[in-house]
């Protein structure tokens, strides 16, 4: 059964979060409900902005999601936009996920992702704040948490962030620390990546989709102790992916967004959020606006969800 209550750990605890307390400015005190992340539990940060488009929340659950199949706990601030996309992708994986609350914890800003953090305590997850339970949601609190979000995990990864984002102070924190920072590159006219490219300029690791971070992960997690190596995931495509994949199989050549949509008889929106998947999955290969599977790429039917 989930534990709503709310409990306090210090910083001389055992069962302090291993990671947090190496870093410069660690809390002295956390305030948790819910399960703290274990000692040997590996943990990522997925961090972005609060105004996201479609396609950077269907990213970010998507590599929330391969993340948790893969045992990592992913690490958000439980905003709107990318934080909850991140959380949820977890969640919906059956995975675990730790939210990081700029208020207390007697209230669950925002608002409107209060179910969400039910969701998450009740999947096993854990939402943490330094401030004590009647703490109101004050804006220099949270640039305050970004550090506990990059503290907790051996890496961050960066979503659409513009030049002004509070994800881009966690990435500082992070690379402060000597944590690894990866960096999800988007379209060169989009402001959201303003500053997720300016990041890739100065070092961050570029991650196009789960894969890339999870082979990176096991050349990055022993140095922190921990002995990993990935399985990747069977990868499962529901009825549009499928159709879609289909489709760029039988054709003679690359397909325009229009063409998949007459061939498939799938709404254009659809159609761009199928094909951003595959595309993250390393399955579909966008080629100036035409689109088709990545060559040698085999495509086993059996892995249809029923």
């Amino acid at each position: 059964m989930a534990d709503f209550e709310i409990h306090t750990i210090s910083w001389k605890d055992a069962s302090y979060p291993r990671l947090l307390r190496e870093t410069k400015n660690a809390p002295r005190n956390l305030f948790y409900r819910g399960v703290l992340p274990r000692a040997d539990e590996l943990m990522v940060a997925i961090v972005g902005t609060r105004k996201a488009t479609e396609e950077g929340k269907i990213i970010a659950r998507q590599m929330a999601s391969e993340l948790s199949k893969n045992g990592i706990a992913v690490v958000s601030g439980l905003a709107l936009g990318i934080d909850a996309a991140a959380h949820s992708g977890s969640v919906a994986s059956g995975g675990r996920t730790v939210a990081v609350l700029g208020n207390g914890l007697g209230s669950i800003f925002p608002a409107a992702n209060e179910r969400l953090a039910w969701e998450i305590l009740e999947k096993g997850g854990c939402i943490m704040s330094e401030y004590p339970s009647d703490t109101p949601p004050y804006r220099s609190n949270f640039l305050e948490r970004n550090r506990i979000v990059a503290g907790l995990g051996v890496a961050t990864i960066v979503l659409e962030a513009p030049r002004r984002s509070g994800a881009l102070v966690t990435a500082r924190f992070a690379a402060e620390e000597g944590r690894e920072v990866f960096v999800v590159p988007g379209g060169a006219r989009n402001g959201n990546y303003d500053g997720s490219h300016a990041l890739i300029r100065n070092g961050a690791r570029l991650a196009a989709n789960a894969s890339q971070v999870l082979e990176d992960l096991e050349e990055i997690a022993p140095l922190y102790g921990f002995a990993v190596r990935f399985t990747q995931q069977n990868l499962f495509l529901d009825r549009e992916e499928s159709v879609l994949v289909d489709a760029m199989r039988k054709a003679a050549g690359l397909l325009t967004i229009d063409k998949l949509s007459e061939i498939t008889h799938l709404e254009i929106h659809i159609i761009n959020q199928k094909l951003t998947f595959l595309i993250l999955a390393g399955i579909a290969a966008e080629t100036e606006g035409s689109f088709g599977l990545k060559s040698g790429k085999e495509i086993n039917e059996s892995r249809e969800k029923p």
